[in-house]
């Protein structure tokens, strides 16, 4: 019965199999006590195809944490104890999670979303509670909150290197395809000013429901649009990926005839869920892949596997997430303490070895990234074809005219450290 299911929910099936087999030892004698954290992610719907191995990563980095003895804080060893919720790809249903995390559960941080509408249902919840979020996917950016540290790319991390490489290697016509939420359309509002400069030729653009599965007709418009080829960027999220890859491949929509897509969502995680078949030969940008050749990146890449199966494959997020645990776990013992108050001030700063390479956290609470393109080969995996270097976050997009000249800088004494001109820098209003 199982060889008759789609590859996607085999894998689905697996990882929760998986992590039933990851439940915390019993509390040993080196341990003083715990402390609980947070895990917040889509563990079903639409989803889930790729939630679940942000979910897993973070797994991996509490067990590293407690394998190494724990979190030393004020004299005391402390037992990293995760606690898991279900965000059901709902997003009220994450804010309704995320205050049970707070309130009933009492975790001292929560790691979890994946969605912008997901951070965003989170986010007043977390705000109110004066709590901690770290958020690990790359975003549309237009957000400084002093209670989120976000993990992932800000657009001038992913995004807008991924734009300027399309121009100069792959042509001047493009057509926009993205789930229909806040992260695809603002991005998408940023790409439109950045064609607009360059003088490329916006030919279409167009949005899917997260979780639809009927695209024929959308990639039947960006075929006619473009009938001699051109580049489509997909930011569409989540299982609407299966349906518009293979919609592709059976319209033509490929390398072959002269189609470049490059996608934002689709990590090694989602070319081994919908099938190399379908993606071999198109693009993504990212700030870590499977194929970055550090001892840290092989490191991270045997762990996994050593934890959740041989089969199985890192990507961005995954990093993102794994890295994000370590960044909190050394914030706290920098700090002494693990209450959020405490940690949210000592993450500024705090260092840690990545899997993309060393990452800092800057005083917009955002990192410091490797931006990396790649071009997914006949393995299922990606080639690097272009490395950008390291690039300094941007939060404010400086593409939109009213963000021209903004920061965000919490490390500023000042009411709107969040958003705030360069021109009144220093000054405390």
């Amino acid at each position: 019965m199982l060889g008759s299911l789609p590859r996607y929910l085999l894998i689905t099936l697996f990882c929760v199999g998986c992590l039933a087999c990851q439940e915390p030892p019993t509390p040993g004698p080196n341990y003083d006590g715990e402390v609980r954290v947070g895990l917040l992610h889509s563990r079903s719907g639409t989803m889930a195809i790729s939630e679940h191995t942000v979910a897993e990563a973070e797994l991996l980095a509490v067990a590293e944490i407690n394998a190494a003895g724990g979190l030393w804080v004020d004299g005391k060893r402390l037992r990293v104890v995760p606690v898991e919720e279900d965000g059901e790809s709902d997003w009220p249903t994450f804010a309704r999670k995320a205050a049970k995390l707070i309130d009933v559960s009492r975790v001292a941080v929560i790691f979890g979303g994946w969605t912008s509408s997901s951070r965003k249902a989170m986010l007043p919840i977390v705000e109110s509670r004066r709590h901690l979020l770290f958020y690990p996917l790359q975003y549309e950016g237009e957000e400084c909150s002093k209670f989120v540290f976000y993990a992932g790319a800000a657009p001038n991390q992913q995004a807008g290197p991924a734009v300027d490489w399309l121009l100069q290697n792959k042509g001047d016509q493009f057509f926009l395809i993205g789930s229909d939420y806040v992260y695809p359309r603002t991005v998408n509002t940023i790409i439109r000013r950045q064609l607009s400069r360059a003088n490329a030729a916006l030919v279409g653009e167009r949005y899917v429901a997260l979780g639809e599965q009927v695209l024929g007709a959308v990639v039947a418009a960006i075929k006619s649009a473009m009938p001699k080829g051109g580049i489509v960027i997909n930011t569409i999220n989540g299982d609407s990926n299966v349906a518009f890859f293979s919609e592709a491949a059976a319209q033509g929509l490929t390398a072959a005839n002269g189609y470049t897509i490059m996608s934002f969502s689709v990590s090694e995680e989602e070319v081994n869920a919908i099938g190399v078949e379908y993606l071999e030969g198109s693009y993504a940008a990212w700030n870590f892949f499977q194929a970055v050749d550090t001892p840290a990146s092989k490191k991270f890449t045997e762990s996994f596997k050593n934890f959740y199966g041989v089969h199985r494959v890192t990507a961005d997020p995954a990093e993102a997430a794994y890295s994000m645990v370590h960044l909190w776990a050394l914030a706290a013992q920098k700090a002494g303490s693990t209450s959020p108050d405490a940690v949210r001030q000592a993450l500024p700063g705090t260092e840690f070895d990545a899997p993309q390479g060393r990452v800092a956290v800057n005083a917009n609470h955002h990192l410091k990234k490797h931006v990396y393109i790649g071009e997914v080969k006949a393995d299922g995996q990606f080639q690097i074809v272009n490395d950008a270097g390291v690039v300094e976050p941007r939060v404010w997009s400086q593409w939109l005219p009213q963000n021209e000249g903004y920061l965000c800088d919490w490390s500023q004494d000042r009411p709107d450290a969040g958003r705030f001109h360069v021109n009144t820098l220093g000054s405390s209003l």
